[in-house]
């Protein structure tokens, strides 16, 4: 197992430095009592370590065989901009989940923009409630079929989606290359256990409730393939594996006057080169 240290490498350097010219009686007593908590850390890690798995397959047992959850989510990611700079973006999403055909994401972004994502196990429809338009696809199969879909085939943003189809722990299973525990640590005083997962495209860390929720309390996503391997990370709250929930809520009405339009995947790719702005794309945002 990896051990990950919480301290810059140059301030080791600067205190072996400090060592040799002085005697640093308080730097030595304060490097000793230190290096005894890494040696506590490391043995209370050094016994769990096979635990990791099954940690990381409890949370996707659990999450991928209830019938039906809500959770709030709040989250920053890193927007690269061609100068090589990064900047942090964030929004809020609350999620409700009712399988196997119930899915609503409601999200607001920092800069107020909100948008909506529905599917009632027949279609899946986008909202913008600023523009008042929607984009409507049929989609029948179920929550699993349809995340993929707006993925993979409308090329549409909704990170953590593994998170919400029942396959999450073969899902989880196929695409770890590696998962180390980290340490046990506390999240909001809520106790935790700390992985680290590394896929062929993504390094991912994960915080898991301690106890009988093995839920996710916080997580970090590294695209590392990205240019300037950009970061997401997303807290938690407001679990409730038990909501009560209408069909309405799945359903979409679109609101008078509502224009509806298509996915920009649907467009023709040569019309879409043709008008589609960097702002329109939400290239360098």
């Amino acid at each position: 197992m990896k051990t990950y240290s919480h301290r810059p490498a140059a301030h080791i350097v600067l205190c072996a430095a400090v060592l040799t010219i002085t005697a640093c009686a308080e730097k030595g007593a304060v490097t000793r009592s230190e290096t005894l908590a890494a040696r506590e850390s490391a043995l209370q890690a050094d016994a769990q370590p096979a635990e990791a798995k099954e940690i990381l397959m409890r949370m996707a047992e659990l999450l991928g065989k209830t019938p039906r959850f809500s959770v709030d989510l709040k989250s920053g990611y890193d927007v690269v901009q061609v100068s090589g700079q990064k900047i942090e973006f964030g929004e809020s999403r609350r999620v409700i989940v009712s399988r196997p055909n119930g899915l609503r994401v409601e999200a607001e972004h920092s800069d107020g923009k909100q948008h909506l994502v529905v599917y009632d196990g027949e279609k899946i429809t986008a909202f913008s409630p600023l523009h008042n338009v929607y984009a409507q696809v049929d989609k029948p199969g179920g929550i699993d079929e349809a995340i993929m879909y707006f993925l993979r085939d409308l090329n549409m943003r909704l990170p953590l989606a593994m998170l919400l189809v029942s396959r999450l722990p073969a899902e989880l299973e196929r695409r770890t290359e590696s998962l180390d525990y980290v340490e046990r640590t506390e999240i909001h005083g809520t106790p935790s256990h700390h992985l680290a997962g590394r896929t062929e495209t993504v390094d991912y860390q994960v915080w898991i409730e301690e106890g009988a929720r093995p839920l996710p309390i916080r997580a970090v996503l590294t695209y590392k393939n990205a240019e300037g391997q950009p970061q997401f990370r997303a807290t938690f709250s407001n679990w409730n594996l038990s909501p009560e929930l209408h069909d309405s809520q799945f359903a979409f009405i679109p609101p008078e006057g509502a224009r509806k339009i298509s996915f920009l995947a649907q467009l023709p790719r040569i019309a879409v080169q043709g008008t589609a702005t960097p702002l329109q794309t939400g290239g360098e945002k």
